[in-house]
């Protein structure tokens, strides 16, 4: 299948004008998408997307979200070429300098490419929303509910149905108010190792847009939460703090009211990622991911101090254990055991 699978990349890499180019992996991610850059001998370049079709992958939703993204000014990849069929796209390349290498290098940046990730989202969230499925109350709390589903059962040996499900039914009650805000177009993954900083150019179009194949329809502040309460790196509290108040100041929410939401969607976003990195490791081997489930722990444990989450802080921080070394080496020891569903 491997050899199979390059064959049709290389037939479509020709097909496309850029037979003569150097291959160079770019970047796989937790999905089976795989990204090279090609380099003609001119120096040009592009990134092929390998997305397999008999993996589950779709490349059509990226195209269309790259085209409304891009229709409104912001800097999403233009589609140079297509394969919907097989799953094979030719980008434009947006280069390497990712949010999270640019501020390892040069951490005085924070302010200014934080602040203008969120101006995008003001823009985006100021511009007309194409159709998509809904992030609603009952996909959020099924999301949600990934952490009894996966890191529950990692750290605890077993499944715990009875308690995931007094958990499902107290957490749908308080996020189903959020479904009366004004709902936009919510990438999903919007966070530092998604965003690329372009300084050439201007306004929100600085910051270059990936992996939004995902997106739907959900409430303002779930893209916010995505970049500052991110897996992957630490986000400065005040930095958190400054960008919820820029983002509440461009926009006619009311402070406390989007707090609480910001909250509440904080812990439903990590409690999400919690149960996927456990997912990750035990069913697909990425023993790698456990490794950042401290953060995102930290994240759940910052969000439920806000009293909106009063009605259900109690019940997660009594039925999820703490992520410790002796259980962060529990679920390792699991990894790639839970077979694969035929």
């Amino acid at each position: 299948m491997m050899r199979d699978r390059e064959a049709l990349a290389q037939e479509f890499v020709v097909s496309s004008g850029w037979g003569d180019a150097v291959r160079k992996v770019v970047a796989g991610d937790a999905s089976n998408r795989r990204y090279d850059r090609l380099t003609r001998p001119d120096g040009t370049t592009t990134i092929l997307m390998d997305a397999p079709v008999d993996k589950g992958e779709d490349v059509r939703p990226f195209v269309n979200i790259a085209k409304h993204l891009r229709d409104i000014g912001l800097s999403a990849p233009n589609i140079l070429t297509q394969d919907p069929k097989n799953g094979f796209l030719l980008l434009e390349d947006l280069g390497d300098d990712l949010f999270a290498r640019v501020l390892t290098t040069d951490p005085a940046k924070e302010i200014e490419l934080y602040t203008a990730a969120t101006d995008v989202l003001v823009h985006l969230h100021a511009s007309p929303r194409p159709t998509l499925a809904p992030y609603d109350t009952q996909t959020m709390t099924q999301m949600a509910a990934l952490a009894y589903d996966w890191y529950l059962f990692g750290a605890a040996g077993q499944k715990h149905d009875a308690k995931r499900d007094l958990f499902a039914d107290a957490f749908s009650s308080l996020l189903e108010p959020l479904s009366q805000a004004k709902q936009v177009l919510i990438q999903r993954d919007f966070h530092a190792e998604n965003l690329l900083w372009l300084p050439d150019r201007e306004g929100v179009s600085r910051v270059g847009l990936l992996d939004f194949q995902d997106a739907m329809s959900g409430h303002p502040a779930y893209d916010l939460v995505s970049i500052l309460q991110d897996a992957r790196r630490d986000v400065p509290a005040q930095i958190e703090a400054h960008m919820i108040d820029h983002y509440t100041s461009a926009t006619s929410f009311d402070d406390a009211t989007f707090h609480s939401a910001y909250a509440m969607l904080g812990v439903q976003r990590n409690l999400r990622i919690l149960g996927v990195f456990a997912r990750l490791c035990m069913l697909n081997g990425k023993s790698h991911y456990v490794d950042l489930i401290p953060r995102v722990w930290d994240h759940i444990l910052t969000s439920l101090r806000s009293p909106a989450l009063a009605p259900v802080a109690d019940m997660i921080l009594h039925d999820l254990p703490a992520p410790t070394p002796s259980i962060l080496t529990e679920l390792k020891s699991k990894c790639a055991t839970v077979p694969r569903p035929s």
